[in-house]
């Protein structure tokens, strides 16, 4: 593998929090998949779009790290998502990962799963 699992996990989250698009994006394969709670399946460009939006809609993101467990190929990771909405709504949002990263060190699929409820102040207007 060209980047240890741990590297990639790193990098995700800290791309992520500095609202770094293109980062994310140089992380994920091509034919990547995310699957989120509630929502059907999503290739590269509609994810990327979810990550505009949210990097888009908040100010402030952190990554309060619970618990990563490492697997053969990827990880499992609970997390509290923090965020500050640009309309000032504030989330603290539970969520867990399962991550699959191949063996050049890219992210081939995500699975995402949280209480959608939990994103509302985010989608709050002005």
């Amino acid at each position: 593998m060209s980047a240890p699992i741990t590297d990639v996990a790193e990098s995700l989250f800290t791309a992520i929090e500095a609202g770094d698009r293109d980062a994310v994006s140089r992380l994920w394969s091509e034919d990547i998949v995310v699957w989120k709670t509630a929502d059907r399946d999503r290739d590269k460009q509609r994810a990327l779009r979810v990550i505009d939006w949210f990097i888009g809609a908040t100010t402030r993101r952190r990554y309060e790290i619970l618990d990563r467990e490492l697997f053969d190929g990827g990880f499992v990771q609970q997390h509290i998502l923090h965020a500050t909405g640009r309309t000032g709504g504030d989330i603290e949002m539970r969520v867990c990962l399962v991550v699959r990263v191949n063996s050049d060190g890219l992210i081939t699929s995500i699975a995402e799963y949280f209480d959608p409820a939990e994103i509302a102040p985010l989608l709050q207007q002005p």
